[in-house]
C-alpha cells in the first residue's frame, strides 16, 4: 500500500510540474520558471491509482508509467550554458533527467513493493519452503518430523544426565563431609577377624 502512496505522489509532483511550468509560456522575466518553453503541450502523466489506492484506468491523452519517458523525450530542447531552451520543447534535459527518475522511481515501487512486502513477513520464504517440501522433496515433512522427535529425545537425555550428574556430586561432597578422618586419611586399614 505505501508504494501506491508513493507512487501517487509522486505522480501528482510531475503532474503538477507539467502544468505549472512546462506547459506555461513564461514571460522572460520569470528567470526561475523561464527555460523558453514553445512547442506542443506536454502530455501529463496517468496516475495508475485512485485516491483510494485501487486500480485507475489512463484517460486518454495520458501517458502510462511504462512509454513516459519515451514519449517525453521528443519534447526535450537543446539548451544555451545558461539553462534557456535554443530549440522547440518544453523540458530541458535536467528537468527531463529529473522527470524519468521519478517516473523509473514509480515503477520500480509497483514492479517491486509486493516482493518487498513479502519478504519483510516472511511469506516469501515460507511460500518457497512450501513449495520446495510439496513439489521436490515430499518425505521432507516426515523426516523432518523424526529429525525433530530425535533431538527432543536427545535434549531431554542430555537434561536428565546432567541432573543425575548434579545429584551424584552433592551425595559425593556430603560423604566426604560426614567421614572427613577416612576421606583425608591414606592409610589402609585392615580389619582381622
Amino acid at each position: 500500500m505505501r508504494g501506491r502512496e508513493v507512487t501517487g505522489q509522486l505522480v501528482d509532483l510531475i503532474n503538477t510540474v507539467i502544468t505549472n511550468v512546462s506547459n506555461i509560456n513564461f514571460s522572460p522575466v520569470f528567470v526561475p520558471m523561464y527555460y523558453n518553453q514553445s512547442g506542443p503541450l506536454l502530455p501529463l502523466l496517468c496516475n495508475p491509482f485512485n485516491h483510494d489506492l485501487t486500480d485507475r484506468p489512463c484517460s486518454p491523452g495520458e501517458l502510462d508509467l511504462n512509454n513516459a519517458t519515451q514519449a517525453w523525450s521528443t519534447f526535450v530542447c537543446q539548451v544555451n550554458p545558461n539553462g534557456t531552451c535554443l530549440t522547440t520543447g518544453r523540458l530541458t534535459p535536467a528537468l527531463y533527467g529529473q522527470m524519468a527518475s521519478c517516473v523509473n522511481i514509480s515503477t520500480g515501487l509497483i514492479r517491486d513493493a509486493p516482493f518487498l512486502v513479502q519478504l519483510q513477513d516472511c511469506s516469501y520464504a515460507k511460500q518457497t519452503f512450501r513449495d520446495i517440501t510439496n513439489d521436490h522433496c515430499p518425505g521432507l515433512t516426515r523426516y523432518g518430523y523424526w529429525v525433530y522427535v530425535g533431538l527432543a529425545i536427545l535434549s531431554t537425555a542430555v537434561m536428565l544426565s546432567l541432573m543425575f550428574w548434579i545429584i551424584y556430586s552433592r551425595e559425593r561432597r556430603h560423604r566426604k563431609q560426614a567421614l572427613p578422618e577416612y576421606s583425608e586419611s591414606k592409610e589402609i586399614v585392615r580389619v582381622n577377624f
